[in-house]
């Protein structure tokens, strides 16, 4: 699954332009065309809807004040998604919620060197069995880790462009995906190895 093309930078111009003359109904339709992108990443960051529902909130207003200072020089899906995410980790971190899992995991390197190269995540989401086990593996990840799953996966984003919202270097998301993936895939393979 490659990334998504990103939305016409003259589309975003036109609508950055209108919402910054105050046209009417433009920063609704600013809101409607991300809206969907602001909730994955939020939910999937802070796990609670009442939370997500006020953190959207918190970033539509928070894009609305600085709207002016966007440039351009990214998609504007990519920099509403970099607000959204701001906006949910100084949430979390206000609750001390830990946002990554920390890198010195012993048992996580165990894990990966238990992990079959042979065992298809992809192919185990199409069990229905599964995917209950899968969203409960997803949910047990760290919360960037299952942003950066939702970012890459659902939302087609490139590394480059998660790397941009997160605000990290792009290794370090090839290291969240890589490090959410395995953990996936070793919890469903224990999950196989039970079945008969």
């Amino acid at each position: 699954m490659g990334p998504r093309a990103p939305a016409s930078p003259d589309r975003d111009r036109v609508l950055v332009e209108a919402v910054l003359a105050r046209a009417p109904g433009a920063f609704e339709e600013l809101v409607r065309a991300y809206q969907g992108l602001c909730w994955r990443i939020v939910q999937r960051m802070v796990r609670h809807p009442e939370d997500t529902r006020e953190l959207c909130q918190d970033t539509f207003l928070l894009v609305h004040r600085q709207l002016h200072q966007y440039r351009f020089e990214s998609p504007l899906r990519s920099w509403i998604g970099q607000v959204a995410y701001s906006v949910a980790a100084r949430r979390l971190k206000r609750k001390r919620i830990p946002i990554a899992e920390p890198s010195g995991d012993e048992d996580a390197g165990a894990a990966l060197a238990r992990v079959r190269d042979s065992f298809d995540l992809e192919a185990a989401y199409a069990d229905a069995e599964l995917v209950s086990h899968l969203r409960a593996a997803i949910e047990a990840l760290a919360p960037v880790q299952r942003t950066v799953l939702v970012m890459y996966h659902l939302e087609e984003m490139s590394i480059g462009e998660i790397a941009g919202i997160v605000g990290v270097p792009e290794g370090t998301i090839k290291s969240h995906l890589f490090r959410a993936r395995t953990r996936l895939r070793v919890r469903l393979q224990a999950l196989m190895d039970t079945r008969p």
